[in-house]
């Protein structure tokens, strides 16, 4: 990737003004739709997940307040869609609106703590491995790849046996499987990043494993952890669903997406909304996480300069 560019007119003018890696990749993003629709509603539906408790508060319809008078049909079926309750009720007569976006906190906070913990321990990890090398990178590639051959229900099942399911654990058995995709990535990257001149002039001038490691090493790691990052997030998301869904995760009555599906499941042929609305949720936010991460990698990617630049030539052309 050029580390600067070259603005049109800046030479007419007297003089060149720089753009750094960062600033190209913002100005490449800018010009994909998608990823910037995304974007927004991503935001959205973090500020949504946010504003839940005002929300609540405004309507008043708590997440656990059952509505046995007008939540629940006289055939004890759950409430279709109307003015009072937009997604309808549940099996109890809950707001499922509310509910969802409740669910929406928890899955959002356990998707973006858990990808943080991941991160951070790949990172270390990886580099580690990559710059030590020999009996180092030997150990600790083989843990990599133990890790990601261990099946995670298995291992899911056996740390709510041990520790019950709470929220602690969800977030644990997550980031214990996504660390060593990042620390994978790393670590190849470590492996040629450390022949580099710059690093070698670092070595030269007495600087310490760890200061070549962590200042001039990691900040060009940044653009592929922040992609790889982007991605794990709808995955942890999913992931902790998964785990609700078979009762491994939260427990209700505490409302995830996950535990919500689960309760509807018998209900799809009667109350279509017990079902749809928390599914479409679901879907829309892994969806949007994906697409964002799509254009992140993009627009990082320096090969993707011509692609953007042929898709601005081409709408002038139009």
């Amino acid at each position: 990737m050029t580390l600067t560019e070259i603005r049109p007119g800046a030479v007419a003018s007297g003089g060149i003004a720089g753009r750094g890696p960062w600033q190209l990749a913002w100005r490449r993003i800018r010009t994909d739709k998608v990823a910037m629709v995304s974007g927004l509603v991503v935001i959205l539906l973090c500020a949504l997940a946010l504003a839940a408790p005002l929300i609540a508060a405004w309507n008043g319809h708590g997440p656990d307040d059952q509505f046995r008078d007008t939540g629940i049909t006289a055939q004890g079926l759950p409430v279709p869609p109307n003015g009072e309750f937009w997604f309808g009720t549940d099996r109890l007569g809950r707001d499922l609106f509310i509910r969802v976006l409740y669910g929406a906190r928890v899955s959002l906070l356990v998707g973006v703590v858990a990808t943080g913990l991941a991160a951070l321990v790949g990172v270390v990890v990886g580099l580690l491995a990559g710059y030590y090398g020999g009996v180092v990178d030997t150990v600790l590639s083989r843990l990599m790849d133990v890790v990601l051959s261990f099946p995670y229900l298995i291992f899911a099942i056996a740390v709510v046996s041990i520790a019950g399911p709470s929220l602690t654990a969800t977030i644990g058995v997550i980031a214990f499987y996504s660390w060593a995709a990042i620390a994978r990535v790393v670590r190849g990257q470590t492996l040629s990043l450390k022949e580099r001149e710059y690093v070698e002039a670092a070595r030269s001038m007495g600087a310490g494993d760890f200061r070549v490691m962590f200042v001039d090493i990691l900040p060009n790691l940044l653009a592929p952890v922040i992609v790889l990052t982007t991605l794990l997030v709808p995955a942890a998301i999913v992931f902790e669903s998964t785990l609700s869904y078979l009762g491994l995760g939260i427990v209700p009555p505490t409302p995830s997406w996950g535990n919500l599906l689960s309760e509807a499941q018998g209900f799809y042929r009667v109350a279509y909304w017990y079902l749809g609305f928390p599914a479409v949720t679901l879907l829309i936010t892994t969806l949007a996480f994906n697409l964002v991460g799509d254009g992140i990698r993009d627009a990082i990617d320096p090969r993707t300069e011509r692609l953007f630049s042929r898709r601005r030539r081409t709408r002038k052309g139009a």
